[in-house]
């Protein structure tokens, strides 16, 4: 089917339309949810078979042995290593028919699975509702669903793959290159600017504390951000970014008690207000203008 008999059977039947949408999000988040287990998994796999060549006696590590990439080996169960059939693998149904349990061996299934499916099936659903059946939207649900994965394996594991930040920092340039979202030189602008300007935060508060704020990763995440919206979102971003992260670190605070530590990485917070600034950044930035008086 073409984009323009896409677009035709939109305008006649929305309903069945927005349907479609929401089960290619359904499956996408079941993708996700191997992408956010395994891409990491993968990372420490070819970084511990590296130290391994460089030291004598390399400790031992929990990491699978033989090949391990997106699609080998099979999905199974990770307490009987039974593997999952097709059926147990519809997302949100399969969860549900099987009570939240491995079929064979009765282990809870994490929630998190099925919540990441779902919510990637209503992300993409207010994606094509904000904007439409066009190319603009097909492309944001690309970025959608790379933020949802680079956010869950940050929370996991406080690491943002460079196979996805980057990837993804090119994907917002080439958009560009017919001005799909902003003009290239503002998404080349936008990339130098995002990058440099996490770079020079971490750089100040490490020489004033001692300490690293932030990881390498942040600054890549934020210049594929500047990418693909241009450097004109990248004040609304950090902004954003900075009251979510309050929002999430008081909460944390109250949760686990003043005295402990609570620890989110910055990531998330990026992500968060990347795709807030994606949809409405020219109308927070407008309304933000109009009421201090400079427009």
């Amino acid at each position: 089917m073409s984009l323009d008999q896409f677009v035709s059977l939109h305008q006649t039947a929305p309903w069945f339309t927005l349907g479609v949408v929401c089960i290619l999000g359904l499956v996408v988040g079941s993708f996700l949810n191997v992408v956010i287990y395994r891409i990491p998994v993968m990372l420490f796999k070819e970084w511990k078979e590296a130290c391994d060549e460089m030291i004598a006696n390399p400790a031992e590590a929990p990491l699978p042995e033989g090949k391990f990439n997106l699609a080998i080996p099979n999905s199974r169960c990770p307490k009987c290593n039974s593997a999952i059939k097709p059926w147990q693998n519809i997302p949100v149904v399969s969860f549900l028919i099987l009570k939240g349990a491995c079929a064979k061996c009765g282990e809870k299934i994490s929630t998190r699975y099925p919540l990441v499916e779902l919510f990637t099936g209503i992300a993409s659903l207010m994606v094509l509702w904000l904007l439409g059946v066009t190319p603009q939207a097909a492309m944001a649900l690309i970025l959608v669903w790379a933020l949802i994965a680079l956010t869950m394996i940050d929370i996991d594991h406080q690491l943002l793959p460079d196979n996805l930040t980057l990837p993804l920092m090119w994907l917002g340039l080439l958009c560009n290159l017919n001005g799909l979202y902003t003009d290239l030189n503002s998404a080349v602008i936008g990339a130098m600017a995002g990058y440099l300007s996490l770079w020079s935060v971490y750089w100040l508060f490490k020489l004033v504390t001692g300490k690293e704020g932030m990881g390498f990763g942040d600054f890549k995440l934020l210049a594929a951000l500047g990418a693909w919206m241009g450097w004109e979102q990248l004040p609304v971003i950090i902004i954003l970014s900075s009251l979510v992260g309050a929002v999430f670190g008081i909460a944390g605070m109250i949760m686990a008690g003043k005295d402990k530590e609570w620890r989110i990485p910055f990531g998330p917070y990026l992500a968060i207000a990347g795709a807030i600034a994606f949809f409405w950044g020219d109308l927070i930035t407008e309304k933000y203008l109009s009421l201090s008086g400079l427009s």
